[in-house]
């Protein structure tokens, strides 16, 4: 008799395995290391500019547009996103995934030098970037009023004494503040 004729004879031994076999499988199935939505670091960067006094259109159409040119021609961007306000401009860059980060950021920066000759003289700083992960987002958003102080003056304490506290708190990844 084969091993197959016992089981088949045997019912309440075979009942057991079965019994057996789906409860290991129950208990494996929640051991899998498997997250439900897996992590993925898409390569990202963000290039910011500033020219003091300018307005949101002005910002538009001599800074973005320029930098965007530039942009356009560095391989596997694939999503491009521009936001202007007043004094200031930020692209954020997404490159394809298989894409390194550190070759990506030497393409931008290339494009930023391209762009350098097309953008307004009265610049003070040449247009920077950073890697970011889109995947972080704001925590905390802080508006500073008063009726004494100047705007100047609520700036220099949000520089000199909220940006150095808040960025000593631990898990702290950017501080940045607008007036």
């Amino acid at each position: 008799m084969n091993a197959l004729a016992g089981l088949i004879h045997r019912r309440v031994g075979l009942c057991l395995l079965a019994i057996g076999i789906m409860l290991l499988g129950g208990f494996a199935y929640f051991q899998l290391p498997v997250a439900p939505l897996p992590t993925v670091d898409f390569p990202t960067i963000q290039v910011t500019a500033t020219l003091s006094g300018a307005s949101a259109d002005t910002m538009a159409s001599s800074v973005a547009t320029p930098l965007e040119r530039a942009f356009s021609a560095v391989p596997q961007v694939t999503s491009m996103t521009s936001t202007s306000a007043a004094g200031k401009t930020q692209i954020v860059l997404q490159f394809d995934l298989n894409r390194d980060i550190d070759g990506a950021a030497q393409d931008v920066q290339t494009a930023i030098n391209t762009a350098s000759p097309n953008l307004p003289k009265t610049m003070t700083s040449t247009p920077t970037f950073r890697k970011v992960n889109p995947a972080e987002f704001t925590v905390l958003s802080l508006a500073l009023t008063s009726p004494t102080k100047t705007l100047h003056q609520l700036d220099l304490y949000a520089d000199n004494y909220l940006a150095q506290q808040l960025s000593q708190m631990p898990g702290v990844g950017l501080i940045d503040f607008n007036c």
